[in-house]
């Protein structure tokens, strides 16, 4: 039996990067008052930014968007990693917290870039142009 991917939700990073910022969210509850609207704000924006340009980029229907939405939700994985490491040395969250984020968003990174490994194999190997549609992976 092969499973096609029907949906964005079908995605395997879009799920892990979804738990990822629900985690996120979570974890910066707990910032100070003041960090609220500060970091807390761009750490969640951050962590949502993945899911969505992943699902974004599917919604696009063509190849060479779907590639580009999925590498921008890579670089929001790693401003959410900064942003990580940020909190732990302003005392935000604890080494326990910090860790499991972190390895949240190695499982996510990993995961993504299998993803759009396979989007370029696919793409090179039918000869997809940037902007036909990719149709059910």
């Amino acid at each position: 039996m092969v499973n096609t991917i029907q949906s964005y939700r079908d995605i395997i990073a879009w799920q892990k990067s979804m738990d990822l910022s629900v985690a996120v969210y979570g974890k910066t509850a707990q910032f100070p008052k003041h960090e609220w609207y500060g970091l807390a704000q761009q750490m969640r924006r951050a962590a949502v930014s993945v899911f969505s340009n992943i699902a974004e980029g599917w919604g696009r229907g063509t190849t060479g968007d779907y590639l580009r939405f999925l590498r921008t939700s890579r670089g929001s994985l790693c401003e959410l990693e900064g942003q990580i490491l940020l909190s732990e040395r302003l005392g935000y969250l604890a080494s326990a917290d910090v860790q499991e984020l972190l390895n949240g968003t190695a499982e996510c990174s990993k995961i993504l870039q299998g993803l759009i490994g396979s989007v370029e194999f696919q793409q090179k190997k039918s000869g997809l142009a940037k902007n036909e549609s990719h149709g059910e992976w």
